[in-house]
């Protein structure tokens, strides 16, 4: 996107996410695959963030997802990583690793290639919140393999913001 292109900055949903937690007094953390840090890197730019902003695990591998966000290797074993409670137990992993209120994720197919079956942009986002609050949401996203990268983040920070509106 260039500049011209991009929303005002009070209308960017990582402007929104980061005022949201702080109103809140809450915290963020993320569990990124295909984003490989782009959510994370988008709350980051915004002055404030480090009140919020926990950390992130870029989980490219799947080991990884195991290891350090807790992942059911049986889950990865049985259905890919490209999997709607593969997204939903990554983002739990965020949380409990970083001591967050809330848990973003991304995981994907970002292309050129088909990802464990799954078309290219095949995406699901993961939020795990305080209490209960979990959701999963499937996107099937064109383009190249930025754009899917680039709106993945996107629509993750508006997915929070919205949990966060509640």
């Amino acid at each position: 996107m260039s500049p011209q292109e991009l929303p005002p900055v009070e209308g960017r949903p990582q402007v929104q996410a980061v005022r949201l937690l702080r109103e809140r007094d809450q915290s963020v953390a993320t569990a990124e695959s295909l984003t490989a840090g782009l959510i994370s890197a988008s709350l980051a730019e915004v002055p404030g963030a480090s009140a919020v902003l926990r950390g992130g695990v870029v989980s490219y591998a799947a080991e990884v997802k195991e290891a350090l966000l807790g992942v059911d290797p049986e889950l990865i074993a049985a259905r890919g990583t490209v999997d709607p409670d593969v997204a939903r137990a990554m983002a739990r992993g965020a949380r409990r690793a970083c001591a967050a209120d809330w848990g973003v994720s991304a995981t994907g197919a970002a292309g050129p290639e088909p990802h464990d079956g799954k078309p290219v942009g095949t995406v699901y986002l993961g939020i795990a919140g305080p209490g209960e609050v979990e959701t999963v949401l499937e996107l099937h996203l064109t383009g190249d393999r930025e754009r899917i990268r680039t709106e993945s983040a996107r629509r993750a920070l508006e997915t929070l913001v919205e949990q966060l509106s509640r």
